[in-house]
Order: structure tokens, then C-alpha cells, then sequence
């Protein structure tokens, strides 16, 4: 299949598909013309990379282990990798330190906006 059918059966754009390619996560076949040629393992794989970006895991390390996913009921399904499991509790604690960050982040907004709703020693109202 041709990458336009590909977005179709997948409603992934053209674009996206094409970045997908620049970072590893699809290898289609080019043909004698030059247009790319996508097989039906490829649907899948493309779903796959979307249930991953949605965890938040980058396309480096979606690259890494893509070949070790099967599809399942509900998404993906990890196969035995190696460093699979490494790399997932990895990404998960990488997460977690970026929603701490964040929550600090959060904190110290609102101690700020608390100080600005605050009226001024010796402003009218106060």
C-alpha cells in the first residue's frame, strides 16, 4: 500500500508518517519509481507507535523496542526484550520526575498569584 492509503487506514497524516520513517519507527519498501510501499504489518505498527507516544515515551526509545510488540485486545502487547523493561521503568521514572517538577512548578503560581490578589500595606483596602 502507498502512504496515502496508509493514512487512510490509519488517520495518521501523511506528514506524521513520513516523521515516523525519519525516526526509525517504519522502514517501507520504496519501489522503482521512488514511492514508498507500506505492507499491512505496518497498520500496526503504526497504531502501536501511537498507544506509545500517548504513554509519553519519546520515538527514541519507541525505536528501540517497536519489534518487540504484538498487538492485543486492547493495544499493544510487550513481547521479551531485554532491555524492554529497563527502558519502560526508565521512561516511567523520567515521568515521575517530571511531574514532581511540574508540581513544583504549580506551587510556586500559586504562591505568586496569592501574593498579587494580596492587597499592599497601605493601598486603599488594606
Amino acid at each position: 500500500m502507498r502512504i496515502g492509503d496508509l493514512s487512510a487506514a490509519t488517520g495518521v497524516s501523511r506528514r506524521l508518517l513520513r516523521y515516523y520513517e525519519e525516526q526509525g519507527l517504519l522502514r517501507p519498501l520504496r519501489s522503482a519509481n521512488g514511492y514508498r510501499q507500506y505492507a499491512p504489518s505496518d497498520v500496526v505498527a503504526v497504531r502501536h507507535v501511537r498507544a506509545l507516544l500517548a504513554a509519553g515515551l519519546p520515538t527514541a526509545v519507541i525505536a528501540r523496542f517497536l519489534h518487540c510488540l504484538h498487538d492485543g485486545d486492547e493495544g499493544p502487547v510487550p513481547a521479551s526484550c531485554p532491555s524492554m523493561i529497563a527502558d519502560l521503568r526508565g521512561e516511567s521514572d523520567r515521568i515521575a520526575g517530571m511531574i514532581t517538577r511540574l508540581q513544583s512548578y504549580q506551587q510556586a503560581l500559586h504562591t505568586l498569584l496569592a501574593a498579587a490578589q494580596r492587597p499592599a500595606d497601605g493601598a486603599p483596602g488594606s
